[in-house]
Formats: C-alpha cells, sequence, structure tokens
C-alpha cells in the first residue's frame, strides 16, 4: 500500500472475502464480549445502561419526521441514527423484539422522507450510516420488504445523490465534511455489498480515493486545525470508517497509517484542561467531554494512558459524550480493553506544527489544581477558524484566568441573514463578535482585522521546569501596520505567566489594543496594573512597556443583536501608540496575589 500526501491506494480490498452480516463493528458473538467487558469493569456498566434507557425512551416516541432547520436537516439525520443505533444495540444485548419492531419503524419512516437533504450533504452521509449499522446489524432479523426498502432508499437517497458534484463537493474537501460524508456512504456500500455490488464497489473505491485528503490535515504530527469540538466531529466518523473496514475485510489497506493520524489521540488528550474545559480555538464549545473514539486509538496503539482522562468520565454516570448518537462504538471497543491497566501520562508537553500549530502544557493530571497554558497559531481561514492567532489559555489554582469565549451556534447566526462562511478579509463572519479578534487574547492593531490570508507559525517552544511556552510570530498577521511581530508567551519555574510582545513598526505610528478574556472581576489598581479576583483568589495583571500605556476593562456586550451574550466576563488590558520606525517591547505579567 502507498500512502502519498494526498493518499493513493494501489490495490482494491478483497471483496471474495467480505465477512458475513453482520461485518460492521461487531461480528455476531460480539456481544458476549461486551458483557464480560461489562462484568470485568463496571463504570461500562453505567454506559449500557444509559443506552439501554434511551432505547426504551424510544419505544414510545413517533419516528422523526423530515422537518429542515434553516439549510440543514441534521438534527433530524441524528436523532434517527441515535435512535436505530441504540435499538440495534438493545436488541443485539437482550433479543427482545421490541426493540427490532422499534428499529425497523424508524429505519422505514426516513426511507420513506423525499430525500435526505442532499444540499448539505453531512444529513445524507449520517443517515446512510444509521441505516447501514440497522441494516446490517439486524439483517438476519429483518423482514425482507425492510431489507428492500431500506437498500433502495440508500441507492436512491445516498449514492445517487453522491453522484451530483454540486452537492457531493465534500469529495474534494479537506476536512470533517470528507470524514463524515465518505464514512457514511462506505457504510451503505459495505452493509448492501451483496445486493448491489457494483455500486458499492464504486462507493468504497471513491472513499478510498478521496479520503485521505481529509487524512492530510492531521499532519504532519498529530494536530487537527478545526480544534476540539470538530476533532470529535470529524475523527469519530473516521475511526467509524476505519474500523468499519477492518471489520468487513480485515485490513483499512493502510488508511490509519496516515501521517500524524493516530498522533491525534494524544492531541485531544491535552486539549483537555484541569479545569474540565476544553481549550476551546475555533468552532468549539468550552466544556469538554468523553471522546469515546479514544477507546480506539488506546487499542489500535496498545498504549491504555491515552485513557487516563476518558476512565474518569466513566466512573461518573452524568458522564457527557462527544457525538453522543456513536455511544454503542464506545461499548464495542472497550470490549476489546482491560481498563483496569490503564495508566497516567508521562509527559506534560504537547507540540504541533502543521495547519494549527498548538502549544500546551500542563503541571500534572491528577487534580483540578494544575496548571495548564494552551498556546496557538495559525490561520483565519483554516475551517472554523476565529481571528485568534496568538491567542492562549490559562489555568491556575482550579480557576481559568484567561478564558476563549467558545463558539456560536451557527444558526442563530445565519438565521439574520448573517454571511457566515465568507471568511475573506471583508467577510462578514469576522463581524460575528465571538470569531473577531477584538474578543480574543491577541493584539489589534490600528482596530483592523487580522490579515485574513496570514499564517502565524510557532517558532520556538520552551519545554523544561524553568520556562515553558511558545514563541508566535504574528508577522503575516500585522503585515498591513508593522514589520515584525513576535509573542512570546511563557511561564517561569513557578508557573507565573508572562506575555511578551515585540513589535516593529514602519513609517507610521500604530495604535496597540492589548486584550485578555476573564471571568475574573477586574479592577484598576495602579497606572500599570489591573487586579483580578475570582472565588477568593487573586492574580495582578502587570504591564511593562517602552510606551505609556491606558489600563482598561471593557465589557463584552457585543455589538449587534444575532451575537450572544457573553455575561460573568470583561475583557482586560491596555491600549497604547508605538512610535513610526521603533521596535518596541510590551511585557505583561499575571501575578498571583
Amino acid at each position: 500500500m502507498v500512502y502519498g500526501c494526498l493518499g493513493t491506494f494501489a490495490q482494491q480490498f478483497n471483496y471474495n472475502k467480505i465477512a458475513p452480516h453482520p461485518r460492521l463493528l461487531l461480528p455476531e458473538g460480539g456481544e458476549r464480549q461486551i458483557k464480560a467487558a461489562i462484568a470485568a469493569y463496571a463504570p461500562l456498566d453505567n454506559v449500557h445502561k444509559k443506552i439501554m434507557a434511551f432505547a426504551d425512551q424510544t419505544l414510545d416516541e413517533k419516528p422523526v419526521e423530515r422537518i429542515k432547520k434553516g439549510k440543514r436537516l441534521l438534527d433530524v439525520s441524528r436523532l434517527a441514527f441515535k435512535r436505530i443505533y441504540y435499538l440495534s444495540y438493545a436488541y443485539r444485548m437482550t433479543g427482545n423484539k421490541k426493540y427490532l419492531h422499534r428499529t425497523e419503524k424508524e429505519m422505514t419512516a426516513v426511507c420513506h422522507f423525499s430525500d435526505w437533504n442532499p444540499t448539505h450533504f453531512l444529513d445524507v452521509g449520517e443517515m446512510v450510516m444509521a441505516l447501514a449499522i440497522g441494516y446490517d446489524w439486524l439483517y438476519d432479523s429483518l423482514r425482507p420488504e425492510t431489507r428492500q426498502l431500506v437498500c433502495e432508499a440508500i441507492v436512491e437517497k445516498g449514492f445517487e445523490a453522491a453522484k451530483d458534484t454540486r452537492n457531493a463537493w465534500f469529495y474534494q474537501a479537506e476536512n470533517n465534511w470528507n470524514s463524515v460524508c465518505n464514512s457514511g456512504l462506505a457504510y451503505g456500500a459495505l452493509a448492501l455489498y451483496e445486493e448491489v455490488p457494483e455500486p458499492s464497489r464504486d462507493i468504497i473505491e471513491k472513499c478510498m480515493e478521496t479520503n485521505p485528503k481529509a487524512m492530510a490535515c492531521y499532519g504532519p504530527d498529530g494536530g487537527y486545525p478545526e480544534g476540539f469540538s470538530y476533532w470529535g466531529y470529524g475523527s469519530s466518523f473516521q475511526v467509524m470508517l476505519i474500523a468499519a473496514l477492518e471489520s468487513a475485510f480485515g485490513t483499512d489497506n493502510g488508511l490509519s497509517q496516515a501521517p500524524g493520524f493516530m498522533q491525534s489521540a494524544r492531541f485531544i488528550q491535552y486539549m483537555t484542561a484541569p479545569s474540565g474545559d476544553c481549550f476551546c480555538f475555533s468552532d468549539s464549545p468550552i466544556k469538554a467531554e468523553c471522546n469515546m473514539m479514544m477507546f480506539w486509538f488506546a487499542g489500535k496503539l496498545k498504549d491504555l494512558s491515552l485513557l487516563w482522562l476518558e476512565r474518569t468520565y466513566l466512573e461518573h454516570s452524568d458522564t457527557q459524550f462527544v457525538e453522543n448518537r456513536l455511544l454503542p462504538s464506545l461499548m464495542v471497543f472497550c470490549s476489546r480493553l482491560n481498563l483496569n491497566n490503564v495508566t497516567e501520562p508521562t509527559k506534560k508537553f504537547w507540540f504541533n506544527s502543521g495547519t494549527t500549530p498548538v502549544f500546551i502544557y500542563r503541571s500534572g493530571w491528577n487534580s483540578r489544581r494544575d496548571t495548564y497554558l494552551g498556546v496557538k497559531g495559525g490561520a483565519p481561514t483554516t475551517s472554523h477558524a476565529h481571528m485568534d492567532s496568538g491567542s492562549f489559555i490559562f489555568e491556575r489554582d482550579g480557576i481559568r484566568w484567561a478564558i476563549d469565549l467558545g463558539m456560536q451556534d451557527y444558526f442563530t447566526i445565519e438565521s439574520k441573514g448573517v454571511d457566515l462562511w465568507n471568511s475573506s478579509q471583508t467577510g462578514q463572519r469576522w463581524e460575528v463578535f465571538r470569531l473577531s479578534n477584538i474578543a480574543h487574547n491577541t493584539l489589534t492593531i490600528n482596530g483592523q482585522r487580522h490579515v485574513a490570508d496570514s499564517y502565524a507559525p510557532i517558532t520556538r517552544t520552551f519545554e523544561s521546569d524553568t520556562l515553558k511556552g511558545a514563541e508566535i510570530d504574528l508577522s503575516g498577521t500585522f503585515a498591513n501596520c508593522v514589520h515584525k511581530a513576535l509573542r512570546t508567551v511563557t511561564l517561569d519555574e513557578n508557573d507565573h505567566l508572562e506575555v511578551t510582545d515585540k513589535l516593529q513598526t514602519g513609517d507610521k505610528e500604530v495604535d496597540i489594543s492589548w486584550i485578555m478574556l476573564t471571568p475574573a472581576n477586574a479592577k484598576v489598581t495602579g497606572e500599570n496594573q489591573i487586579e483580578l479576583s475570582k472565588r477568593g483568589r487573586r492574580m495582578l495583571l502587570v504591564v511593562d512597556a517602552d510606551t505609556e500605556v491606558r489600563m482598561k476593562i471593557l465589557s463584552n456586550d457585543p455589538p449587534h443583536d444575532y451575537d450572544f451574550r457573553n455575561p460573568g466576563t470583561v475583557r482586560v488590558g491596555f491600549d497604547t501608540v508605538i512610535p513610526a520606525n521603533q521596535v518596541s517591547k510590551l511585557r505583561v505579567r499575571l501575578i498571583p496575589n
């Protein structure tokens, strides 16, 4: 197998040796392994009961209806997916036909939809995968007319819809769309292979030809450009694809060997901070949740230290799971692991280069009071990115002192007529408060937006007991305003934060706005000083600069009615003017008081 920079696959699968039904993830008899795993590790019983409770709740509910929300049918696809997957699991684990009959009812309902909204093909991809799992897992128990209906629906509303290049642009995408849509269609092809072999082969081979474009984003060393939330989405479906190929053919034909893909499990582990929140750059919610695909990575890599945080999640019955409609997959993957042997990670640092370079330091793995520093570079035009190059997150003593506001629900913006996906320099995307540079822990120069078509690399990292952090070259970010801009974000031996910006101006003076968002109470207590207080703890933000500074505390009340409110947070920092043709240094320290 040859894997190039985009990936080319030199041989086809041996379709004559495709496994019998059920062939997707959980072969016949796999239920016994799951039951044994539950017996060996009690917290898994909480997950099993969660799945069964939802399946029982679904028994008396009406099937989903084709009701779009804005341009998306995705909520309907996801609910149908969750119902079909959970009910199929419940039937396989119990043999109780009430779950079988309710699954058939749900599958029949979505098959009768006029279409699965191919103009937003994620909706199709998820619906096809849902039906494929139900078809495969329940194959011997489904009524023949149900199998025929599902087969016809997948071919017509999935395979045929993917032939329209206007809607199937995901084949050329280098992000989560490629992973989700290709995975869904491949599941359909794997499930229906005997019934429609030629179209199924075409779908699988098209997937193997184009899916490596999405895999390239993990390179070269495991970072995921779209951040925590979209790693959970894109990587979950990528794992689902690889695991299904392995269960159906005994191999993924080298797909999982894409540079950085397996390393990305460690990336996402470091993205969760001691507080339980994540480093929420790009379009990501703030709260971290259990990434169930970590159990697949841990098994594949034979490294149970990847599950140090995930195991803790399992021990709490109220744990929330990323992409929870895929929850039965967790039971499948855990059935092959001994979760009593999970060990603590040994390293405190993470750094990845690539499209979105990220540096992370955490002082330990056992306490919510551990120190955490996350720093990022990157580009605003990366999929789902914000204008946040040079931003950072900082936690100490159980408090997140420097925060990111996180994402805003897309529908709340799109429904107001905002062109959310125009990320050009003048694009309306950058008018959304939470996405703009003025609402991130970075600089704004002359009141201007960051240069959209720019890239900020992390040029140095510091990984010693006395100095931890990273240097980011922001020269391209501010190319319209200054000749050179270097930001260094570090912690000293006492884990005191220091942010130093070194700026070289051109022929004109520049106005600098330095911002840090915080949930703390803030008050100016000196010419160059702001006191922050939260839950009985204090921090002093102290500025040393070559120029005169004006300290400021700004409300996070946003400018538009469509913007989310941001209660309990403020922006702290300062303004200053740097003369023309000068090299100037701005040094900010955050000192426990």
